[in-house]
């Protein structure tokens, strides 16, 4: 299918399929309708975030096949929100209507081993590392491993299945923790901060990207991003676009892929990790660039052209955790101060409409956007005084 021919644009008023009820499909929801199409979406939650937005809602689990044939029946085409679908259920719509990414492109983000194997394969560092599945891999670690990070191969992500680990008898006790399930050992290296570059990739092999973000990060979920990113020469800043573009094109991948990258204090990135659509870290673009990410996902999907995004205002994103609606560890849930923090100019709110808050779970986002970097810098400083927010 390649990008522009008439006969394979989805044009609006058709529906757009997405597997997965969470945020990141409310956004992209909220994109595709606002762009003219109708959506459909496939979680077993009744009340997940994007269902309850979105023209169908399937509740159904994302390998029951009466609920993806009835995907297969109302979309046009299909895409996925969470990494952790199973591969399995994109291969099954492929069968019969276009899918964004491909099964065999996610497959690949879902495994650390593999996605490891996949930055060496196509030229792009990552850290030194050693895969333990055996008894016999797990005695055969080098000690120059060590200290380093154990993390499960499979269903991790913000901060889950992983475990600092200093010595062999930690590493040790850690694996059997875990369960003795796969898992990756990555040698823990002298960082200096994390960038993340998402691109867009188009069916015929077109590529877009935003500019580099700069994230940080606390208990293992992404607090801030800052863009354009603090720090980062012009250098680092082709490398980790440019790796960024060879890993989406030697997946075949049509969508949009996140590379996060971490910077070393010599200067030097590797790649950490991808994920298989929209990421945290471009949740700016949504105010602080022309097309946002949703809208590319749109776009690579329906096979639009693509275009380069433009960033027209330096911004930061604050992550709007559940901690914040207790304040103090009050016990009862109580609703922040949105009227002081929108008061702010250059504030954009965005609640992801769950109504029960817990500890580390991911409400919304403050987008913040000013004329300068530093002017969007003091008043995300201000609203999270507000709010509640360490100060970074």
């Amino acid at each position: 299918m390649s990008q522009g021919s008439p006969s394979d644009v989805i044009l609006p008023g058709a529906t757009l399929g997405v597997l997965g009820g969470g945020q990141l499909g409310r956004m992209f929801v909220h994109a595709a309708q606002s762009m003219g199409y109708r959506t459909a979406v496939l979680d077993a939650d009744p009340a997940s975030p994007a269902g309850l937005v979105s023209h169908h809602h399937v509740k159904a689990d994302y390998l029951d096949a009466a609920g993806l044939a009835e995907m297969a029946r109302l979309s046009q085409a299909i895409t996925t929100e969470f990494e952790n679908v199973p591969a399995q259920a994109l291969d099954t719509l492929a069968a019969t209507l276009p899918v964004a990414p491909a099964g065999a492109a996610v497959a690949v983000c879902q495994d650390r081993a593999r996605e490891k194997a996949h930055f060496t394969g196509c030229g792009v560092s990552c850290a030194p590392h050693a895969v333990i599945e055996t008894q016999a891999q797990l005695d055969a670690v080098q000690d120059e491993l060590l200290p380093g990070i154990l993390k499960t191969t499979r269903m991790g992500y913000d901060g889950k299945g992983q475990v600092r680990v200093k010595t062999r008898a930690e590493l040790i006790a850690a694996w059997d923790d875990l369960k003795r399930v796969p898992c990756v050992l990555e040698k823990m290296l002298p960082l200096d901060f994390e960038v993340s570059v998402i691109v867009a990739r188009g069916r015929n092999g077109d590529v877009v990207n935003f500019p580099v973000q700069h994230n940080l990060h606390r208990d293992g979920i992404l607090a801030v991003t800052t863009v354009p990113a603090p720090g980062v020469s012009g250098a680092v800043a082709v490398e980790a676009v440019e790796s960024a573009r060879r890993i989406a094109a030697s997946l075949d991948y049509v969508g949009v892929l996140c590379v996060e990258f971490f910077v070393l204090q010599d200067g030097r990135i590797v790649a950490n990790e991808m994920a298989p659509r929209p990421h945290n870290s471009g949740h700016h673009t949504i105010d602080a660039c022309d097309v946002s990410q949703f809208e590319m996902q749109v776009r690579a999907m329906a096979n639009l052209p693509l275009v380069e995004p433009v960033l027209h205002s330096a911004c930061l994103m604050l992550n709007l955790l559940g901690d914040l609606w207790f304040p103090g560890g009050i016990a009862t849930q109580t609703e922040p101060d949105w009227p002081a923090v929108l008061a702010l100019s250059g504030t954009h709110l965005h609640l992801y409409g769950k109504t029960e808050a817990r500890k580390g779970r991911k409400m919304g986002h403050l987008t913040v956007t000013g004329s300068t970097p530093e002017a969007a810098h003091a008043t995300a400083l201000q609203a999270a005084a507000i709010l509640g927010i360490e100060p970074f």
